[in-house]
């Protein structure tokens, strides 16, 4: 009996840690990625203003809705700002791979995407993302003083877990709305062009490809076709002794049947019966029951 209970709670522990690990991995696919604090000459908003602003990244191959979630950033312990993502905005529901931008400058007036709070680069800065049931989803911790004006704190690339200051160097830039990791060039493409640059060797391979297809296109009809022409032989020949079959089997005739007719040929042919004159004689019999008076319909009545 402990056995058996000890069994049932484990599975229902294995249940339980299952469902909380599902629940997590579909509630954390959004991140924060990128973070932006003093903007003299970088992205505007839609009024023209310079302002601070947090990107989040839809990691998930499926859309996001950020509507009713919270954005959070304290400086200091016990003084935390809460932003509340309002509901009803349709453009909160985040494509897969896709970016929001959220701009920090204190004016949640100006629409959806402006936040209650404003970014500070002096001192660290902790900003988190919490769901619809205030559980935190994604968290980073923005280094105080190491920012300066038009640079980012973000990830290496989206989603990643490195962090790195962009914007101090033309390889590393800002990249609001975007890949935080933008590749300019084809690596394979370069590599490729350095050993071909005419592109005769790209040119031979493209014909040797497309003559190769054609030429595999030539067996397997060729071949498909004798196969049938060699099955449709095989068949008309089968046909043919299958015929030859029911007509050798419909010319047979059983040996009763064959003496039958041997018999009635001799019969018809031969000499055993009597010659017939073919004449009809009728004989008058007066004595016959056939001209007998008490035959007769009519009654003729007898004088006395």
């Amino acid at each position: 009996m402990n056995i058996q209970k000890l069994g049932l709670l484990l599975c229902l522990a294995a249940t339980f840690g299952l469902c909380a690990c599902g629940e997590r991995e579909s509630n954390t696919k959004l991140v924060l990625n990128e973070v932006l604090v003093t903007n003299e000459s970088n992205f505007q908003d839609d009024y023209g203003c310079h302002s601070g602003w947090i990107e989040i990244f839809n990691k998930s191959y499926t859309s996001a809705d950020l509507a009713g979630w919270l954005i959070k950033a304290s400086c200091t312990p016990g003084d935390t700002a809460t932003y509340f993502i309002p509901k009803g905005d349709i453009q909160t529901n985040i494509r897969p791979r896709q970016h929001a931008l959220f701009w920090a400058d204190g004016a949640p007036r100006r629409g959806t995407f402006h936040t209650n709070f404003t970014l500070q680069g002096e001192q660290s800065t902790w900003i988190g993302l919490f769901d619809s049931g205030n559980r935190l989803m994604d968290q980073m911790t923005l280094p105080g003083g190491v920012l300066k004006a038009d640079q980012s704190y973000a990830r290496v690339s989206d989603a990643a877990t490195e962090w790195e200051v962009k914007g101090g160097s033309a390889d590393s830039y800002v990249t609001p709305s975007t890949n935080n990791k933008t590749i300019d060039g084809n690596p394979k493409k370069d590599k490729f062009s350095q050993h071909d640059p005419a592109g005769i060797g790209m040119a031979i391979s493209a014909m040797s490809v497309v003559f190769l297809g054609l030429l595999l296109l030539f067996a397997c009809f060729y071949f498909i076709g004798r196969a049938s022409i060699r099955t449709r032989s095989k068949n008309k020949v089968k046909l043919k002794e299958e015929h030859a079959a029911q007509a050798a089997a419909a010319a047979f005739v059983p040996d009763e049947v064959a003496a039958a007719i041997a018999l009635a040929l001799h019969e018809e042919l031969g000499t055993g019966h009597d010659a017939d004159p073919r004449i009809l004689t009728i004989r008058h019999n007066p004595g016959s029951a056939w001209s007998g008076k008490e035959q007769n319909l009519r009654q003729v009545p007898q004088r006395k």
